[in-house]
């Protein structure tokens, strides 16, 4: 038998179906974010990011990169076990602590990434719960479905955001048998904002626990960067909150904060943190100085919301079809793949701007799309960088605009196209 053939095929799949994903080799700058290196064809060249998922540029924070290097310096590169076997190490129980805490929570529990802490967590609580049915937002991340698959439980899918579908879900199972509800606070490729309170009220009239994944809203939102739970005042009134170290707090991992109970039955059943390693101390250490810093500082996310703001304006302004978007998520619709791709490959070759294409299975067929994360380190010069190089490609590649098409550009604002440089896209 030719098992590589089995291989070929499958990748020869993704190639017809036009979602191949092709990594970019990029070295970030420390102290220059959102700049980092871009290397192809044996060459190097300096380009701007405009898709990191390191919202507030906390990755690169020198007391951040302080703490990391120090613990490192004292404690070493890795943590040497499991959880069970020497690898709790100090800064991780101070880690828990601190996240605890952000939440209002009795205790946390850190995992290797977010992904790993919604599989095991979600898997493990339902699993645990008798006849538990788990309700799940259509529109969920892959870790919270496979959290679910995981399970075993008996699942019901609720439309996306629709309070009234899952209003009818909960009645139809009743009171008295167990229910879990997993959604989460921000969805990130569109942008929106679950009906958190509403989730909440029905959850309490028909008695059920609530799960939400809050990794694209921790240390945005809140006065402490609790996420949109703390924001709406609601952290208390949900059963366990997920979130990640990896995104606006820029180190790694990911955790769970809910009553000591619940904490401590993931932490002694989970088989994704009993087995696996622990958290290295300088990633823990490093993610705790971050926590700290924006519990107390509203200087990022200030600067975020601002240029948030302002690109979404920019580029609206400009006639691109910028797609709604409630939060710091700005997404520009493509509608098909294959341009989606030919879009990224031109930014980046043409104008030295990275920003990766979403296509299927990410999003729903026809919503191809950029995503596009402006930080508040992407200043205003950048955002106008930005929109002349995305119209650029539009008028190059003759990607639609939409219904509205696109207003004149004024003479001083018309776009110089660029050469392709030399490691081109």
């Amino acid at each position: 038998m030719n098992y590589q053939r089995f291989f070929e095929e499958a990748i020869d799949q993704v190639h017809a179906e036009r979602r191949y994903r092709v990594f970019a080799d990029l070295e970030r700058i420390a102290g220059s974010f959102p700049s980092a290196i871009w290397r192809a064809n044996g060459q190097e060249q300096e380009i701007t990011v405009w898709c990191s998922n390191d919202y507030l540029g906390m990755g690169q924070h020198p007391d951040v990169i302080a703490a990391f290097q120090e613990t490192a310096r004292k404690m070493g590169s890795g943590a040497g076990g499991t959880r069970n076997i020497s690898g709790t190490n100090h800064p991780l129980v101070e880690l828990e602590l601190e996240l605890a805490d952000l939440h209002g929570k009795d205790a946390a529990l850190v995992f290797t990434s977010g992904f790993v802490s919604n599989e095991a967590s979600i898997s493990t609580i339902a699993r645990l719960l008798p006849n538990c049915l788990v309700l799940s937002d259509e529109l969920n991340h892959a870790s919270m479905i496979e959290g679910v698959r995981r399970s075993g439980a008996e699942k019901k899918i609720f439309r996306h955001n629709d309070v009234a579908h899952l209003e009818s879900l909960l009645q139809a199972a009743g009171r008295e048998r167990a229910k879990l509800i997993v959604f989460e606070s921000v969805y990130s490729m569109d942008g929106d904002i679950a009906p958190i309170d509403e989730i909440v009220e029905l959850a309490e009239k028909y008695n059920a626990m609530t799960y939400i994944d809050e990794v694209h809203a921790v240390g945005m939102y809140g006065p402490r960067g609790g996420g949109i739970t703390e924001r709406e005042g609601l952290a208390d009134r949900v059963d366990i909150i997920e979130g990640t170290l990896a995104k606006a707090f820029g180190t790694l991992g990911g955790y769970i904060a809910g009553s000591s109970a619940v904490v401590d039955a993931v932490r002694s059943y989970a088989p994704g943190f009993i087995f696996t390693t622990a958290l290295p101390p300088a990633i823990a250490a490093a993610a705790t100085v971050s926590i700290r810093h924006l519990k107390q500082s509203q200087v990022e996310r200030d600067g975020q919301k601002r240029q948030a703001e302002r690109t979404k304006d920019i580029l609206a302004a400009a006639g691109l079809p910028v797609m709604p978007s409630a939060t710091h998520i700005v997404p520009v619709l493509v509608g098909d793949p294959e341009l989606c791709k030919m879009a990224t490959d031109r930014l980046l070759g043409v104008h030295g701007i990275y920003i990766q294409p979403i296509n299927y299975p990410t999003v729903p067929r026809g919503t191809e799309r950029l995503r596009i994360t402006p930080t508040p380190f992407h200043s205003d010069a950048l955002i106008e960088t930005l929109r002349d190089a995305l119209v650029e490609t539009w008028d190059a590649l003759g990607i639609s605009y939409g219904a509205t098409g696109r207003p004149a550009i004024a003479k001083s604002e018309r776009i110089i196209p660029l050469l392709v440089p030399k490691s081109g896209g």
